[in-house]
């Protein structure tokens, strides 16, 4: 456990903090001194979430939400919970996201786009739009994450790729319309990463899909949601106070020196 509590006195919100990267994004913060809101739909799990960010905090408060990032009254609702609480917002995690695959031929497609892009970007200018009053006075810093997808094209799932450009280019925008109010904004790029809903999406296909983007990653392997833990960290330190607008590519090397096909 790391003792050297650089953001006490600090609130951090992280959206789909139930699992995954959100949730390990959670418990660093924790740990680092923060008092940490973690959002998501399950009440049960971000419970425990909330719980664990507790225990590895030495005790300090912490705030579990559950809300639908879709419903604009649940962000408000969101916001409001977390100032009544705390009195304070410094740090602002845009994390959740969904991925499905999208074919273009599908009769499907405008349903499967409204999906994605409502959770993937409206929910993040919805929500990013409400926490600014309060960054501003704080001198905050917002964290998209972002994907690898923004930066490659694949088959298969177009839909994706485009909410991802979206965030880094509303990440680029944001950047420079909120330096003046004393906001940092950037974004973080990860490649495959191993979470409970990539599990979930892969099944019994999962250990092979691991090993098979292992084998074309020069770092050899895949990343652990504790990389963008450590990210998501330092672009929120003081050491990180001359870093806005800025796409993090956390891929091990994927995006540049993979020479087999995705």
């Amino acid at each position: 456990m790391s003792y050297y509590k650089k953001f006490d006195g600090k609130v951090a919100l992280v959206t789909g903090s139930s699992s995954g990267i959100g949730e390990e994004a959670a418990l660093h913060l924790a740990e680092l001194g923060a008092n940490v809101v973690v959002t998501g739909r399950d009440e049960q799990r971000l419970k425990n979430v909330s719980e664990r960010c507790q225990r590895v905090s030495g005790g300090k408060k912490m705030l579990a939400v559950a809300a639908d990032l879709s419903n604009d009254k649940d962000l408000k609702n969101l916001i409001e919970r977390t100032i009544d609480e705390f009195g304070r917002l410094d740090i602002l995690v845009n994390n959740a996201g969904r991925g499905e695959l999208s074919y273009m031929c599908d009769p499907k497609i405008m349903e499967l786009y409204d999906q994605i892009m409502e959770l993937n970007v409206r929910s993040v200018v919805c929500l990013t739009s409400l926490a600014i009053p309060y960054l501003e006075k704080t001198k905050g810093t917002i964290i998209n994450i972002s994907s690898i997808a923004a930066m490659k094209p694949a088959p298969k799932t177009t839909v994706y790729c485009m909410s991802k450009c979206c965030i880094d280019m509303l990440t680029k925008c944001m950047a420079i319309e909120l330096a003046p109010k004393g906001i940092r904004v950037n974004s973080i790029n990860p490649a495959v990463t191993e979470t409970p809903l990539l599990k979930k999406k892969y099944g019994d296909k999962f250990e092979q899909i691991r090993e098979q983007r292992s084998k074309q990653y020069p770092i050899g392997r895949i990343g652990q949601p504790y990389d963008i833990a450590n990210a998501i960290e330092y672009l929120a330190s003081r050491e990180a106070s001359f870093i806005t607008g800025t796409q993090l590519l956390m891929d091990g090397g994927a995006l540049w020196g993979s020479t087999q096909k995705e």
